[in-house]
């Protein structure tokens, strides 16, 4: 289960004095008094505009000069006016990787610190490549060749692209090269690799593809409520009420990309349509019953965000994504990609997995696409575990949220995707997540070099010792018992203030190099944030944390 990461978009030029930013300008009009109240919060467009002043008088601070250029990102603005500005950065008009930074400022504005990802100064000599663009495509090729060992790989393709590389120690030039290919069922694989341009060697490499009103008859959570749109005397399985968001028919096709962000040719998503708004039987011989999960899904994950955490959509802006299922042949895969801002969906082998269109994996698919537009954790070493983690620490507050009898909320992820005798009962477990034989309980030095599907663990660990504590416990009627690293016994603090630790952590202070040492530093400033100091819950952080051996 994955994400596709979004490319940079734009640049703001930086000159004299480091910066020379686009203000927005800011229109008054006569407020009643109600108003004027509440118009004393600023609105984005003023924290950008107080941002920019701060980029002008903070440069030298933020590291900035005049041959790089800032775009914003996200704005995150707190009830008390307090405002968080994250910003990406280019040189010379290149992205660069570990160059984004949140700016904090004051409720009236003034500058107060900044969160950084990386913090060497960027000073190349020159921007001209010793390796050229195709051979690095060509590495970027045999990487993903070799990873994909005996599989003949079709329609391959490479594009790479020329960065700044920050995130891996002293600043230098690189490509970043997305590969993507079919394999001999024609499901994609894809990889971003990372190959210094000066003498070829690989820096990094990723996955960029990875792995997990009507009515629906669903396949793992009963009937359910739908939002539709009426067309003529058909029904569209499109939610009005949730940014259009729909789900369509992949017609068991799949994508031809050359990049992440340019596909040739993309699987269809035909939207699903019904005459009597009722939809699916609950049974996989109908492909409606998928779209159901799906659709369910989404709605259940963008009133969690909404309701809970005050974000409207994924990308915080209301504008809504949309599901494709049946994607492949015997896809065993679910993933997210900010490309199309979609999730898409297989159906499974039907031996290790059935349909991969549960609730916490929708949870888990839509929180990548969160990720994606606040702290950009890059999928590779200890900020991979993390993007991972924090997918199915929201996955799993999904279900809970959903209160559903036919699905009840647990900390096992994508239990009931799983098919039966095929030997697995969930994907992962966030009690003691080595029970899948693969994923660590604590950290250790060795984690970065895990798969971010197994480093995830250390973190997915902590989220349930924070919430429900050590030791043994049932939780609808599932048993855990969560030990500790250190033999220390870790009193849970609840789902409600783990979600909203880790939401502002995520959304305030981690970036796209975050690792588990700044992991806890964000929770730690989160809990402050919201609880205080001295707070219990600012206590439970820290010992949670230790208690996966994270100091």
């Amino acid at each position: 289960m994955s994400r596709i990461r979004q490319h940079l978009r734009g640049s703001r030029r930086l000159a004299t004095a480091g910066v020379a930013v686009t203000t927005a300008t800011l229109l008054t009009a006569a407020l009643s008094p109600d108003a004027a109240a509440a118009a004393d919060r600023p609105t984005r467009a003023g924290a950008i505009e107080n941002a920019a002043s701060a980029l002008l008088a903070q440069a030298a601070t933020l590291g900035l000069t005049s041959a790089e250029g800032t775009s914003v990102r996200d704005v995150i603005v707190d009830k008390d006016g307090t405002q968080h500005v994250r910003y990406d950065r280019t040189y010379h008009q290149l992205p660069v990787l570990g160059g984004d930074f949140v700016v904090h400022l004051a409720s009236d504005g003034a500058y107060r610190s900044a969160n950084r990802a990386t913090r060497s100064r960027i000073s190349l000599a020159d921007i001209t490549p010793s390796v050229s663009a195709p051979k690095a495509a060509d590495l970027a090729t045999n990487a993903l060749r070799a990873l994909n060992l005996g599989e003949t790989l079709k329609k391959l393709t490479a594009k790479p692209q020329l960065v700044v590389d920050a995130l891996h120690g002293t600043p230098k030039l690189a490509w970043r090269t997305d590969v993507v290919a079919q394999d001999s069922l024609g499901n994609p694989v894809g990889r971003a690799v990372l190959t210094d341009a000066r003498t070829g060697a690989q820096i990094d490499a990723w996955d960029t593809i990875e792995t997990a009103s009507g009515d629906g008859k669903s396949l793992y959570s009963g009937t359910v409520p739908l939002q539709t749109t009426q067309s003529g005397s058909t029904y569209q399985l499109k939610d009005p009420t949730r940014g259009n968001t729909y789900t369509g028919d992949a017609a068991n096709k799949t994508d031809l990309c050359i990049l992440t962000s340019i596909c040739i040719s993309r699987a269809p998503s035909t939207v699903f349509t019904d005459a009597d708004n009722h939809w699916g039987t609950g049974a996989t011989s109908d492909r409606a019953s998928a779209a159901v999960d799906a659709q369910y899904g989404t709605d259940v994950t963008w009133d969690y965000y909404k309701n809970v955490h005050g974000r409207n959509g994924i990308g915080g802006d209301g504008k809504g994504s949309y599901n494709r299922v049946h994607y492949g042949n015997k896809y065993n895969n679910a993933f997210w990609d900010d490309s199309c801002f979609c999730m898409t969906y297989g159906d499974g082998d039907g031996t290790t997995f059935g349909p991969l269109v549960s609730l916490d994996v929708a949870g888990h698919e839509m929180s990548h696409g969160v990720t994606s537009k606040t702290a950009a954790l890059t999928y590779s070493g200890e900020s991979g575990g993390l993007n991972e983690a924090t997918s199915d620490i929201f996955g799993t507050l999904v279900e809970f949220y959903a209160d559903n009898s036919s699905d009840p909320g647990d900390y096992l992820i994508g239990e009931n995707v799983v098919r039966s005798g095929s030997g697995l009962a969930a994907l992962r477990y966030m009690d003691k997540p080595s029970k899948d034989g693969n994923s660590a309980d604590s950290w250790s030095s060795s984690v970065a070099d895990l798969d971010v599907h197994y480093s995830s663990g250390v973190a997915n660990h902590f989220a349930y010792l924070l919430a429900e504590g050590s030791g043994a416990k049932t939780i609808n009627g599932v048993s855990y018992n969560s030990p500790t690293s250190n033999g220390s016994k870790v009193t849970g603090i609840g789902r409600t203030k783990l979600g909203a630790i880790w939401y502002r952590a995520l959304t305030v202070y981690m970036t796209s190099s975050t690792n588990y040492a700044g992991a806890r530093a964000a929770t730690l400033s989160a809990a402050k944030d919201l609880y205080g100091a001295g707070s219990s819950e600012y206590a439970a952080v820290g010992a949670a944390w230790s208690a996966v051996n994270v100091s």
